[in-house]
């Protein structure tokens, strides 16, 4: 038997002023509107806000059906929902929960005040009804031209055999739909979803040579007693005595030559986030947009890719802004990190853990750093909290600045903290860039000034320019990708991309040293790892229009294993054309491994989805 809430009454949208952590408008044609429709049925798992936030009107990006396919039936919880009141949504958000673990405990947030919109009466009673027999797929899905988001389903409380029930949703299936039904749900126990098998599943994914944390355990070591440890870590998590452990401070150099921080996790803090991150997963990936790309399942930085080259030849763009936030990672503020969890996330348990996490800290050299704000580049769990923060603070604001503000057609691209942003118009560019900067100063967070400019770019930027006078447009870089205004042998607009030459010499610098360390190997065992690392950077680079660049790269490595097999002996009398030999045989020749990223933008997106 399932629940069914009828509708209530729900006022106007109220206005409101200061940063506004949530809002957007839902003005795409067929797409869902706020609340609760009679009909649409709840899971035990949630709670119902009855204010009209907006903080989940608008996917942004694809419009969607008015009606929603059916649903299958509830998901089993161990606790009932708790019912929402409309009064919640106009007072302050609940404050950071205590680092000791007390729940229910309210009040102001530091200074940040909650943006709601609205009040509405309180809600009718909950009476059951008749589940539906069949379900169709998701609107989300269906709108968007793509399949189920991948790792967010599990086998949980689905059918013992198939004989029963044929195609019945697993728990976190359940949730998903729930989640993308309603944009104001609030789910109040999702901790029961983190199982032994979820766990176990984590800890098989991991890579067996990843570094251990502060804790020295190894893959290996944990797999020793993989059941008890499993199954001992799984009590501890849902009676409460987990603890989070600091992050091992490690540096990786980055482009311009500085250092890069990252935190190694403990082992068993990777499994419980790599579970909570698929839990999560369930409900947040019906809330991100669809120009969002970085750490989601089921999306590459090719898709990107092909989304910006696709908005580039299709819309009006004359002028691109490419972005990047400084430091974002560390700069992420905990106490708006909370509240955002909050719009969607009532499990206090849930909560409790993750500031566990963005609270145990770093451990460098032996000493221990409290952690007052960010999150460790490396944590499981890192890549979501960014985009959670990112969706709040610069997606649904976009989205509604394109909509509401930009005169002229505007596309956008996020890729974690790297996005461009393409306008028709100079104003808008000018003007987006101006209250973009503002925005990001009301959370703690401003645009790197090295690595943020706007940019002539498009289909007639080298002929105005030309006009006057002002030589050839400016290229950007992009996910490793210079994108540069070309011209086809017919005259015909070409959006060229390019490696990056710094990440191409970067790379380039690690095969020489690399070599060095293995010259005294036997020959064949060197040209299989070249030809595995050649292959590789070909899988990513090997794009329409970057095959000088593949070539380029392929002649620099046969150059550098040859020097390094001179260098073998002093009476070594390698020639070139037994390099040659060599290379034909180890090392793969460059070809085009990537179609048009126009052709498939459009395949993908099975042309119902506008571009993002």
């Amino acid at each position: 038997m399932e629940w069914r809430m009828k509708e209530p009454h729900i006022e106007g949208p109220a206005t409101h002023d200061g940063p506004e952590s949530c809002a957007t408008t839902c003005e795409g044609e067929g797409e869902a509107l706020t609340g609760v429709r009679a009909g649409w049925v709840l899971s035990r798992e949630i709670s119902q806000s009855r204010a009209p936030t907006r903080l989940s009107d608008a996917e942004g990006n694809t419009d969607r059906d008015a009606t929603a396919s059916p649903w299958l039936g509830p998901a089993r919880s161990e606790t009932p929902c708790t019912p929402g009141s409309s009064m919640r949504e106009n007072r302050e958000v609940p404050r950071l929960l205590a680092a000791d673990g007390a729940a229910g405990r309210t009040g102001k947030a530091d200074g940040r005040t909650s943006v709601m919109h609205g009040r509405g009466k309180s809600d009718r009673p909950v009476v059951p009804t008749k589940s539906p027999n069949k379900a169709g797929q998701p609107a989300a899905e269906a709108a968007e031209g793509r399949g189920l988001a991948k790792g967010n389903t599990d086998q949980q409380n689905g059918p013992r055999t198939q004989s029963r029930v044929h195609g019945a949703p697993s728990a976190l299936e359940r949730v998903r739909e729930v989640a993308r039904r309603d944009r104001k749900a609030k789910f109040t126990t999702l901790m029961h979803h983190v199982t032994v098998e979820r766990l176990s599943a984590a800890f098989h994914a991991l890579s067996r040579s990843a570094a251990p944390g502060v804790d020295g355990v190894t893959w290996e070591q944990y797999a020793g007693n993989l059941e008890a440890n499993v199954r001992d870590l799984h009590t501890r998590l849902h009676r409460g005595a987990y603890r989070a452990r600091p992050s091992r401070r490690a540096y990786i150099p980055k482009a311009d030559g500085r250092q890069r921080p990252l935190g190694i996790a403990a082992l068993e803090d990777k499994l419980v986030q790599r579970a909570v991150v698929e839990v999560l997963n369930a409900v947040y990936e019906t809330d991100f947009l669809g120009f969002s790309y970085g750490f989601r399942p089921g999306r590459s930085q090719h898709q990107a890719l092909d989304a910006l080259s696709a908005g580039i030849y299709l819309k009006k763009v004359n002028w691109v802004l490419d972005a990047d936030i400084r430091g974002f990672f560390d700069a992420i503020d905990h106490g708006w990190m909370q509240k955002f969890l909050e719009h969607r996330i009532e499990d206090t348990r849930l909560l409790r853990l993750v500031q566990k996490w963005l609270a145990a800290g770093v451990m460098e050299d032996g000493k221990w750093t409290q952690s007052k704000e960010g999150t460790p580049q490396g944590a499981t769990v890192s890549p979501l909290l960014a985009n959670l923060y990112l969706h709040y603070v610069f997606d649904l604001w976009s989205q509604r600045w394109r909509k509401r503000v930009a005169r002229g057609e505007v596309i956008i691209v996020r890729y974690a903290d790297d996005f461009v942003v393409g306008f028709q118009h100079r104003s808008d560019a000018e003007r987006f860039w101006r209250e973009l900067r503002e925005r990001l100063r009301s959370f703690a967070l401003e645009l790197h000034p090295e690595k943020t400019r706007l940019i002539e770019f498009g289909l007639y930027a080298a002929e105005r320019r030309r006009e006057r006078d002002q030589g050839r447009p400016e290229t950007f870089n992009f996910l490793g990708f210079t994108h540069i205004c070309a011209r086809t042998r017919t005259g015909r607009f070409l959006l060229k991309r390019r490696t990056m030459r710094q990440r191409m010499r970067d790379k380039l610098r690690e095969v020489k040293t690399e070599l060095q360390r293995r010259r005294h190997q036997p020959l064949p065992a060197q040209g299989q790892w070249l030809g595995s690392l050649v292959r590789g950077y070909f899988a990513y680079h090997a794009v329409p229009s970057n095959v000088h660049t593949l070539q380029a790269f392929r002649t620099q490595v046969t150059r550098h294993w040859l020097y390094a097999l001179r260098r073998r002996s002093q009476r070594d009398r390698m020639t070139w054309e037994r390099m040659r030999e060599l290379s034909g045989r180890w090392l793969p020749m460059p070809r085009i491994l990537h179609p048009w990223p126009i052709e498939r933008f459009r395949v993908r997106t099975q042309g119902k989805s506008p571009v993002r």
